[in-house]
């Protein structure tokens, strides 16, 4: 009885059409996780906007509310107008004005609310450092600390609010801020989605907001936005 043995160096060689064929099959395994992975990433972000959109559209000023101090970020006529507003209702003891620009005087913003120089002179802080959102949290941080606040009122615009409370909390996570946001239409009652100026500022704002956790969660860099320092944002 013949037996034959089979030398492992026998085994067949690969041909160049089954290299081409097995490399083609890993390319195909590869476009479609790389697809599959966008397609959850796109719609994990645009999942996020939706929220993000609906969470602005459906702000609303508390009723009532009580805190130690009031800030405000400029950006708008509207917020400084509502912020001086609140503090001559007893809302807080003292308004921090964050983020003006150095050309503007007490007395400017003091005539554009029309209000009187007592309370000013009381009550009311300029802050001339930031530059941006960021800044506008590292001042108000240290503004917080310098007076030992615990409870703060944030008054800015509703779709800058998300972004301004994620910054705040990020430099003061002691701190309770309260939302009031300053609503110039009823996004919740209009089509706002026709509109292009206002898709324009909530992908903007959005944008913004998920760059910012981008950069604290990677670990990158931010700047401090202050006017004697890097900014960023």
């Amino acid at each position: 009885m013949v037996m034959s043995r089979t030398d492992p160096h026998d085994e067949p060689t690969p041909t160049p059409r089954s290299n081409w064929l097995s490399r083609r099959g890993r390319l195909r395994r590869f476009v479609r996780a790389v697809i599959l992975i966008c397609v959850v990433v796109m719609g994990a972000v645009f999942g996020g906007f939706l929220w993000f959109a609906d969470s602005v559209a459906s702000m609303r000023p508390p009723s009532s509310t009580k805190a130690d101090a009031i800030i405000v970020l400029t950006g708008g006529y509207l917020r400084i107008d509502q912020a001086v507003g609140l503090l001559r209702d007893g809302v807080g003891k003292r308004l921090l004005i964050s983020g003006v620009n150095p050309s503007t005087t007490r007395t400017q913003i003091r005539k554009m609310t029309q209000s009187s120089p007592d309370l000013f002179a009381c009550c009311v802080d300029m802050g001339y450092q930031a530059v941006d959102t960021i800044g506008n949290a590292n001042e108000a941080a240290k503004w917080i600390k310098d007076r030992g606040y615990a409870s703060v009122v944030v008054v800015t615009n509703n779709y800058h609010m998300h972004r301004s409370l994620y910054e705040l909390r990020n430099t003061s996570p002691d701190t309770n801020f309260i939302a009031y946001p300053v609503i110039n239409s009823d996004l919740a009652r209009t089509n706002w989605f026709k509109n292009p100026d206002v898709v324009r500022t909530m992908i903007s704002e959005y944008i913004k907001f998920v760059a910012a956790a981008v950069l604290d969660l990677t670990g990158m860099g931010k700047g401090d936005g202050l006017r004697n320092g890097s900014s960023s944002g």
